[in-house]
């Protein structure tokens, strides 16, 4: 009991350290987010001929690594692996702030965020954008009521009548609610990468295989992502939040997962970079390898260190079952995913649009470093997220089947006395 308040007492201040650096940065992003919304986006280094940036880069990595939601849900209610249910709880939370996260940086990136709600009454169904903003809309919906049950079950609601029969009628329907959200968190995920994939006149983002590559890294780095918060929230705070076999499971998955995205990854590159030669694709990468460190940060930050190295972690059961190297093949795999939605984003808009092989240098290259403001930005919302599961973690039932896990100081043993004999007090 000593010991145990012991602890307790050296980590209170370390965690009020830990909430006074995240209020901090929500407060950063609040003043951030309303220079954008007085003064416009004139506040940024975002541009008529690169409107994209770092917010955008942020909403594409938040719903991808969101997508342990619908991959663990769906795997528990969909297919019956009752077993990883100990892991979808979480699965869900970090889903729910994935998908806020990316709605924040959305808020602030339209614009006119006044006219947030007109994708609702002027419905375009031509549009990819249109598309996936119905089907971000939808699929939060679906994660609230997968998370309500939850709320119920872990607050005082839990002692009114109503609440409970509301969180149990839903928790008896929910392997319908996770069978549609896993339909349409896979129909945006892949629209997100037809938003490039089908825009000809941009030789580097046009790709047929451009959605389903966003679909199998938000596979890999969506329960990535939930593994990993896992592991550290079990290592801070001595517990052992899910089962080791459940652990496990998940990094096998991460890992073929990963290894189906290399796959395709390098088909994808070979096809016209290996076995055709398309001028303008080919043009288009010659300017971003002279101007940006793109062939760098694809072939060591997205393949290499973000897909190759981390299915080696999670496929090779040696290291898979260390913890600290699991830790770090997860840590991988979003940090890959991060730079993929960086490359595509920025590969694009770099490049003018109207140059052509015929005419060089007429056209400048579009440069782009994000403003203090948009650093701004972004340090709020990924605040939002580690506050939002911080306190989750630590007041919600997200795990089950917690264990409190008691690390035993090593005892030193007392010599043994010549001819092998003990001391007395040993014996």
């Amino acid at each position: 009991m000593i010991s145990l308040a012991g602890r307790t007492a050296r980590r209170s201040p370390l965690l009020a350290i830990w909430y006074l650096f995240l209020f901090t940065m929500v407060a950063i992003g609040v003043y951030s987010g309303a220079r954008v919304l007085i003064e416009g986006l004139r506040v940024t280094n975002l541009t008529d001929e690169l409107p994209w940036g770092l917010w955008i880069v942020i909403d594409l990595s938040s719903i991808a690594l969101g997508a342990g939601a619908f991959t663990l849900s769906a795997a528990v209610y969909v297919f019956g692996l009752k077993h990883y249910a100990s892991i979808a709880r979480a699965a869900v939370f970090v889903g729910l702030l994935g998908y806020t996260s990316a709605m924040l940086a959305l808020f602030v990136d339209i614009g006119r965020p006044d006219r947030f709600y007109h994708p609702v009454l002027y419905w375009n169904p031509h549009s990819v954008l249109w598309e996936i903003t119905i089907a971000v809309m939808f699929y939060t919906t679906v994660l609230v009521l997968e998370f309500t049950p939850i709320i119920v079950e872990s607050t005082p609601l839990n002692r009114y009548s109503l609440a409970r029969w509301l969180g149990h009628r839903l928790h008896q329907v929910m392997p319908v609610v996770a069978l549609i959200g896993m339909g349409i968190s896979m129909v945006h995920q892949s629209s997100l990468g037809a938003t490039y994939g089908i825009l000809t006149a941009r030789p580097v983002w046009f790709s047929p295989t451009a959605p389903v590559l966003f679909i199998l890294s938000a596979v890999a780095a969506g329960p990535a992502l939930t593994l990993l918060v896992t592991m550290i929230s079990g290592e801070l705070m001595q517990k052992r939040m899910v089962p080791e076999d459940v652990l496990q499971g998940v990094a096998r998955f991460v890992g073929f997962a990963s290894l189906a995205y290399l796959y395709l990854k390098l088909w994808s590159w070979m096809s016209v970079n290996y076995y055709s030669h398309v001028p303008g694709h080919a043009a288009s990468i010659r300017i971003l390898n002279e101007n940006t460190p793109y062939d760098f940060t694809f072939w060591w930050g997205e393949v290499l260190m973000g897909a190759l190295v981390p299915a080696i972690i999670f496929l090779w059961p040696r290291l898979r079952r260390n913890r600290y190297m699991l830790m770090l093949g997860a840590l991988m795999v979003v940090a890959g995913l991060v730079i993929n939605r960086w490359n595509v984003t920025l590969s694009g808009l770099v490049v003018p649009l109207d140059w052509s092989p015929g005419v060089l240098d007429v056209f400048p290259i579009n440069t782009y470093e994000p403003s203090l403001i948009e650093w701004g930005v972004a340090a709020g919302i990924v605040g939002y997220s580690w506050l939002g599961w911080t306190l989750g973690v630590r007041y919600l039932r997200l795990y089950p089947n917690v264990v409190r896990v008691v690390r035993r100081r090593a005892v030193t043993r007392p010599a043994v006395a010549e001819g092998g004999e003990q001391p007395a007090t040993a014996r």
